[in-house]
């Protein structure tokens, strides 16, 4: 079965083309990243307008790559949940107009639930069920994946997402958009015992997150310093904060993981990409005995492959699409965006 699958959630637009979900015989991502970099972080309006400028040229590399004609298709699948409202409707639109012009099914596909699919395509082997982290610039979420399609929340932040958390925080450290990548390269040099930063924790719920506090308490350090006179020191705040994210994460999803009686833990998202948060992912796994599967770096970020390997078990499921399909910019992993339009 060949899906052209259309990721267009945020800044960056990017198209894939699979075979059965997990074989991608093309991925590309036009990323925003410089333009939104001008603002210190994305700006919607921008976003949408570069989506409509990129989207059709994207699908048509990823197709010619491929070696795919239009007519070869079998399905066209779009991220139509969550993200931002009008990046979203740039994609699902195409799609839509793609799989109505080409009279094949049309797959509406969960943000969410693509990160989780990414580590099928870099794990062929890897099925459900397991214990899922996706940790993004928008959401940080522990999910139990009993299968293809269908997840439990089993936690999620309160306020800020480590992503937002990272960006805001490499703002006021004067590092460029996007912040993660920033902050996890500056702490290489950095010691992470140098400030004292606060792990929240939610009363009543364990598997969940706030890092509105880290995020406040870290620039506050640094607001604080400028008004003294003084200097942060960069490294060590960054070093400090990556820290404060990955304890706050890693336990938290080995603790759900047991819980739900898993073996294995998969870790996606632009989150999943800092390589503290990863190490401490491996060295608590690994002590509780637990399988982890990380996905490589190119499959971290928003990208057209996962949601294509997710489109396929939509598909197989009777999760489809019409014309008049909508977009959501919040939704659950647990809820089928299909079932909603």
């Amino acid at each position: 079965m060949l899906i052209l699958a259309i990721e267009s959630s945020c800044d960056e637009t990017a198209a894939a083309v699979s075979r059965n979900g997990r074989e991608i015989l093309a991925d590309v991502v036009y990323s925003q990243a410089e333009m939104h970099a001008l603002y210190g972080g994305v700006v919607p309006e921008i976003a949408s307008r570069q989506h409509a400028e990129k989207v059709s040229l994207v699908a048509e590399q990823a197709l010619r790559r491929a070696g795919v004609r239009p007519q070869q298709l079998d399905a066209v699948a779009a991220t139509c949940a969550p993200g931002l409202i009008g990046a979203l409707l740039v994609g699902a639109n195409f799609a839509k107009a793609c799989a109505l012009a080409l009279d094949v099914p049309f797959i509406p596909v969960h943000h969410i639930r693509g990160h989780v699919a990414a580590c099928y395509v870099a794990f062929p082997r890897l099925e459900p069920p397991f214990t899922a982290l996706v940790a993004s610039g928008g959401h940080t979420v522990i999910l139990d994946v009993g299968d293809y399609t269908r997840m439990t929340v089993l936690g999620a932040s309160r306020d800020d997402a480590a992503g937002e958390a990272f960006d805001k925080i490499a703002r006021v450290l004067s590092l460029p958009y996007p912040g993660g990548a920033a902050m996890d390269r500056l702490a290489r040099q950095g010691d992470a015992q140098k400030y004292r930063l606060p792990h929240a924790q939610v009363q009543g719920a364990p598997f969940d997150f706030s890092f509105s506090g880290l995020k406040t308490a870290a620039v506050n350090l640094a607001h604080n310093a400028s008004q003294k006179g003084e200097s942060v020191d960069g490294p060590a705040l960054a070093a400090g904060v990556c820290r404060a994210v990955a304890e706050s994460i890693a336990p938290r999803v080995v603790q759900a993981a047991l819980h739900c009686s898993r073996r294995a833990v998969v870790a996606a998202g632009g989150v999943a990409a800092n390589s503290v948060l990863r190490r401490s992912l491996e060295q608590q796994c690994s002590a509780a005995g637990l399988a982890l599967y990380l996905p490589p770096l190119h499959l971290c970020g928003d990208n057209g492959s996962m949601i294509a390997a997710q489109a396929y078990y939509e598909y197989l499921a009777g999760n489809t699409g019409t014309s008049a399909q909508n977009c959501y910019a919040t939704m659950k992993a647990s809820e089928c965006v299909a079932k909603a339009q």
